[in-house]
């Protein structure tokens, strides 16, 4: 890809080079104007088109210029192409950076959505209106028995009382409440009192 940049006159810019690496850094502002803006629409921002980002790697650019400049040699060209050259390492590598925290984030979100989906057990049901419903339903049965029956039926299966506690509380022997009990459990099958 050809740059077409206007650049300035070759022994300006050496003389402001000059300056820059005998630590004048009212010379780096001179640079920042004839470069800073095109490096940034027409290096930068293409490589890296999020603002934020591209503003910070002109920044970097300039910085990582001025710790340099002792580095700098002119070989024949503009100053241009060697902050071209940091600008694209810079706009590079915070490309890649920025895009392995942007897919850190989204594998965090989904684990996370992951861990908490499946760290907690799915939402029951609400099941009140069947649950009153149902017993709505066996109160209506249980009302139609005998008043015998229905006192045994719901001392074992609605209390849950042990067979022994159910017989000392009808006032029975254990094997007269099982009879009761399996007299009533027919009866209430058949939806007939007794």
């Amino acid at each position: 890809m050809t740059v077409e940049v206007e650049l300035a006159p070759a022994d300006e810019e050496a003389r402001v080079v000059e300056r820059l690496q005998q630590g004048d850094r009212e010379a780096a502002a001179q640079l920042y104007r004839w470069y800073g803006v095109k490096l940034y629409r027409q290096v930068i921002l293409p490589r890296l088109p999020i603002r934020e980002l591209a503003e910070d790697v002109l920044k970097d650019t300039f910085r990582i210029a001025l710790e340099k400049i002792g580095q700098y040699s002119p070989q024949g060209r503009s100053v241009f192409f060697w902050l071209r050259r940091i600008a694209i390492n810079r706009a590079i590598d915070v490309h890649r950076a920025h895009q392995r925290l942007h897919r850190n984030q989204e594998k965090t979100s989904t684990e996370e959505t992951i861990e908490r989906t499946m760290s907690q057990p799915p939402p029951r049901p609400d099941r009140a209106p069947e649950v009153a419903e149902t017993r709505a339903m066996v109160e209506l049965s249980l009302s139609r028995l005998n008043p015998r029956y229905a006192q045994a039926l719901r001392l074992r299966l609605l209390d849950e009382l042990s067979r022994e506690e159910c017989a000392e509380a009808m006032g029975v022997q254990v094997g007269n409440f099982d009879v009761i009990l399996h007299r009533a459990s027919k009866s209430f099958r058949n939806g007939y009192p007794p």
